[in-house]
């Protein structure tokens, strides 16, 4: 093996952190307003203290799907943008700040298809009054029976109401408690009656404080709004220190964008790993070997990134890794990384370093299209309040789809190297069965134990163990199919390929009870009820259902 062979690795691992470093923001505000450390600032929202830096990308994001703007001068950024709102500026209404996406609201707004979808609040203003009308007819239907217009208009509705909610101060809680017996308060509550905007407040410490950061960003006045941004931050710290400290991380987790850069190693690995792979049958061996071990580093460099994403949620939230749909996409795929790591140390033959990293990226991918809708790290239902059971069944449940998962993307690499190339020889054909029916015995399992600790979390939350809830009957599929699976192989009535068509039917049954009983909208655990997955729920169940069919052609087609 060659030097170059050998310091391919290394030279991935640099380039790797040189790109993870370049991603990061540096703020500096040595000649304008300190943005970053205004973005800082803590405030209360959705039920949990949290920086200004985050209620502005998730409001930002809420209105207009992005968390930057462009305007004539450039590019906005989501907390220039919270300032420009909270302080009254006049320019804070010409943002073309609002998405409109369907087509017949665009005409009810008084433009054709080629004007665009953003507009100012200004340009919705006008039309103010039809659109109340729309929202009202819309609003007399059931949820499931609106049309996607009528969805349209109430969300159009929903963010204007948003806006304005910012602009006058009843969201977030900006006051801080600095005082015995406080409570976080709206910058309602401290704004004089004659006061038409944000930017005039009194009646407490904070109160009086936020009022001069605000003027002095009205007068455009940096060097007095940077040394009240820095004098409230100390006078916050001295009362609330930890909220300041979870703030300021969280706006270093904000910049650091953990998960965005996590897919991009992920999607990279995946890559070379499958290069890798290809070569490794030819006569480069050493340079296929070499980038073997490539695809390890970058795998690994991803997974502390995304351990390091996940790690500062926890923290943040003072909950375990999984909360919501979001959170879960990305601890699945964490998981599934870590399992396709131990995999790989038994059977280095890259196939579960190309498995786990595709999940990884996949995952990461579809917490980032769950994470449009608002703050990833609300408060808890009421019912859900317990860090004992999210520790344990929560966990355990979810632990058992990334091993399901898994076991269904290993099977479908099997089916597709012995369909369409000459790799999957009997070496490798014995590992990847070796493996899928591993990974499943722990899927059974996990999805075992995490659905009883569900029934017994039930029964002390809502007074019965089972009551056939379209979750718990998501669950019980998933143990039913793994536990089929292992009775087929065992018994003889299946081999390799039918196993494999099988682990494969295991994503959809998964996919279902991850997110297809959510979408029913009906249940006790219809918590994070959605519907705009749908497409690309019923898209992923017929690809799976296209791989079975690609897995029953018998073996004298495939090429290997």
């Amino acid at each position: 093996m060659n030097r170059f062979h050998r310091a391919l690795p290394w030279i991935a691992l640099v380039l790797g952190v040189v790109y993870l470093a370049a991603q990061y923001p540096m703020r500096t505000a040595t000649t304008g307003f300190d943005f970053g450390a205004f973005g800082r600032i803590p405030v209360s929202a959705e039920g949990r203290t949290k920086p200004l830096d985050t209620v502005a990308r998730t409001n930002l994001m809420l209105l207009s799907s992005k968390q930057s703007l462009r305007t004539d001068s450039g590019r906005l950024g989501a907390i220039e943008w919270l300032a420009d709102v909270m302080a009254g500026d006049d320019a804070s209404r010409t943002h073309k700040a609002f998405r409109v996406d369907h087509p017949d609201v665009v005409s009810l707004l008084g433009r054709d298809a080629e004007g665009g979808k953003m507009f100012s609040y200004n340009e919705l203003l006008p039309y103010f009054q039809e659109l109340g009308e729309q929202v009202m007819r819309a609003s007399q239907t059931q949820p499931n029976e609106r049309t996607p217009y009528a969805k349209a208009v109430i969300q159009l509705e929903r963010r204007v109401m948003r806006f304005m909610e910012l602009a006058q101060g009843s969201h977030p809680f900006a006051i801080a408690p600095l005082g015995d017996g406080q409570q976080w308060t709206p910058i309602t509550q401290h704004t004089p009656p004659h006061t038409p905007g944000v930017g005039d407040v009194g009646g407490s410490t904070s109160a009086a404080a936020l009022s001069r950061i605000f003027n002095a960003y009205l007068a455009d006045d940096h060097q007095t709004f940077n040394h009240e941004v820095y004098a409230y931050l100390d006078l916050v710290a001295g009362e609330l220190p930890g909220a300041t400290r979870r703030s300021a991380l969280e706006v270093v987790f904000n910049d650091a964008r953990p998960f965005i850069h996590g897919m991009v190693l992920y999607i990279a690995a995946f890559m070379i790993a499958c290069v890798s792979f290809l070569l490794d049958a030819g006569s480069r061996r050493e340079l296929a070997r070499a980038l073997g071990r490539t695809a390890i580093v970058l795998i690994a460099l991803a997974f502390v990134v995304h351990t390091f994403g996940l790690g500062t949620r926890i923290y943040l939230q003072g909950r375990p890794p999984v909360t919501n749909l979001y959170s879960s996409a990305i601890f699945i795929g964490w998981g599934t990384v870590a399992a396709g790591a131990f995999i790989e140390r038994m059977f280095p033959i890259k196939v579960a370093a190309i498995a786990s990293s595709a999940i990884g990226f996949t995952t990461l991918i579809v917490a980032h299209n769950l994470g449009g809708s608002g703050d990833t790290m609300e408060m808890m239902q009421a019912v859900l309040d317990s860090n004992f059971w999210l520790t344990t069944h929560v966990i355990t449940i979810t632990l058992g789809y990334s091993a399901t998962f898994l076991a269904g993307f290993l099977a479908t690499m099997f089916i597709l190297l012995g369909l369409f190339t000459k790799r999957l020889d009997a070496e490798t054909k014995t590992a990847i069965g070796r493996m899928v029916y591993g990974v499943i015995c722990f899927a059974l399992l996990l999805s075992f134990v995490g659905t009883v600790l569900g029934g017994i979390w039930a029964d002390q939350s809502w007074g019965r163990f089972w009551g056939w809830d379209p979750k718990e009957n998501g669950a019980l599929l998933i143990v039913i199919m793994n536990a089929l699976i292992i009775h087929a192989k065992m018994s003889g009535m299946v081999r390799e390929q039918g196993m494999m068509i099988l682990a494969i039917s295991g994503n959809i049954v998964t996919a279902f009870s991850w997110f297809g009983t959510n979408m029913l909208g009906v249940g006790l655990h219809s918590y994070g009820f959605m519907d705009s997955a749908a497409m690309w729920l019923m898209l992923f169940i017929a690809s799976q259902v296209f791989l079975m069919c690609l897995g029953a052609i018998p073996t004298n087609k495939w090429r290997s």
